[in-house]
């Protein structure tokens, strides 16, 4: 056992070492300017995309939305036990506009 060890140290010690860093590289695999292509893409297609999602979202905001008429589903809004914060009724991010208690919308629009 002691023999392969010595052997296998020694195969391993004559072979050259690079860094683990470089062989991730892609300048490793031939292709140095692949950082200089994301930074360019980044720049040309990543920023405008945010930009026009940015102006999406704002016009969305825009127009009021209209909410549906409340309907009182069987299946929907059961409370086998109250919350345990507030009155007990209403989730811990409730919204009072847009969540409807098992009764209905609190406020008419």
């Amino acid at each position: 056992m002691a023999a392969l060890a010595r052997i296998s140290r020694l195969l391993l010690a004559g072979a050259p070492r690079a860094p683990l860093g470089r062989l991730m590289s892609a300048v490793a695999h031939g292709e140095a300017g692949a950082g200089r292509t994301w930074k360019i893409l980044s720049f040309v297609v990543a920023l405008p995309g945010v930009g026009v999602c940015m102006l999406n979202c704002y016009l969305k905001m825009q127009h009021e939305h209209e909410r549906g008429e409340f309907v009182p589903y069987a299946h929907l809004r059961i409370r086998t036990k109250p919350f345990p914060w507030g009155d007990g009724n209403k989730t811990l991010f409730h919204n009072p506009h847009t969540n409807p208690l098992p009764t209905g919308y609190e406020e008419d629009h």
